[in-house]
């Protein structure tokens, strides 16, 4: 019997897994907690819970694509799987609309009231202008990072990829497998090269442009939002890997295949943050 034909909404028994992955994630907090305070085992015990998390989560979704696989999955639970990532990708958006909302009171509110009449009398030599390393002359000099060329052929490295999933994803629809994975697999490495770039992006912004984490407001919505934004497509290429092995052994048919088009949602969602965060970020 086909996923889509099945009549009942399968329910799994019980599971192990979110326990083991609780046992895990209180590991990687507890270690955390003992690296920020510098203790001998906090980095051990961090990268131990991460470990083990990864260990559950392979675990777990091989047990649920085996579900998928033997057609326990009926038409009725790929509904809840669609609403279920479409609140996931909302709770990512309202994840990086916090930290836009940041910049966006670090510049256009907190800037003009510490460059106002009253503050004069504290900072008198203080401009009000972004970027800025702080009214207090405490933050080390530093230079700002440009959109050009690194960001903007990341850009085009992303858009790309999203033509790519698409095409994919029509191939898949219309039974080209072939074509399908072929465009799935450049757009994993459209991710890959994007975040090589990337990391060549911090090297250059650390040790030429003095430009850090501590670099001031500037420097912490910098790093936190092209961060968080990198872990994304870290995440989002994991995911596309993976339907991509799944897609070469054969899991997907050309009406039932969810999973792809639940990773393919997530890399759009990285797409848009990206065209947002690159006008934002880099040019304004």
């Amino acid at each position: 019997m086909s996923s889509n034909s099945t009549p009942y909404y399968f329910v799994p028994a019980l599971s192990r897994h979110p326990a083991m992955a609780a046992v895990g994630l209180i590991a990687f907090g507890a270690g955390m907690s003992g690296w920020v305070n510098q203790t001998s085992w906090g980095g051990a015990l961090s990268l131990i819970g991460v470990a083990w998390i990864l260990f559950v989560l392979y675990n777990w979704f091989g047990d649920t694509i085996a579900e998928s696989n033997s057609g326990k999955n009926g038409v009725n639970v790929d509904v809840s799987y669609r609403w279920s990532m479409a609140w996931f990708i909302f709770s990512e958006i309202m994840f990086f609309a916090a930290f836009f909302s940041a910049l966006f009171y670090a510049r256009n509110i907190a800037m003009p009231w510490l460059g106002d009449v009253e503050s004069k009398l504290l900072w008198p030599n203080f401009a009000a202008a972004w970027p800025n390393d702080g009214p207090a002359g405490l933050v080390e000099k530093f230079t700002t990072m440009g959109p050009w060329p690194i960001p903007t052929i990341n850009t085009l490295l992303l858009l790309s990829s999203g033509v790519t999933i698409t095409i994919s994803h029509h191939a898949l629809v219309e039974n080209h497998m072939k074509k399908a994975i072929i465009a799935l697999a450049a757009t994993v490495g459209l991710g890959a090269i994007f975040l090589g770039f990337q990391v060549y992006e911090y090297y250059h912004a650390y040790h030429e442009l003095n430009l850090k984490l501590t670099s001031g407001i500037y420097g912490s919505t910098f790093f936190m939002l092209t961060g968080f934004h990198g872990f994304h497509v870290f995440l989002g290429g994991t995911m596309l890997a993976i339907v991509l092995r799944r897609m070469i052994r054969g899991d997907f048919t050309s009406t039932n295949h969810f999973a792809f088009e639940g990773a393919a949602w997530y890399w759009h969602f990285v797409d848009v943050v990206w065209l947002g965060l690159y006008i934002v970020v880099y040019w304004m």
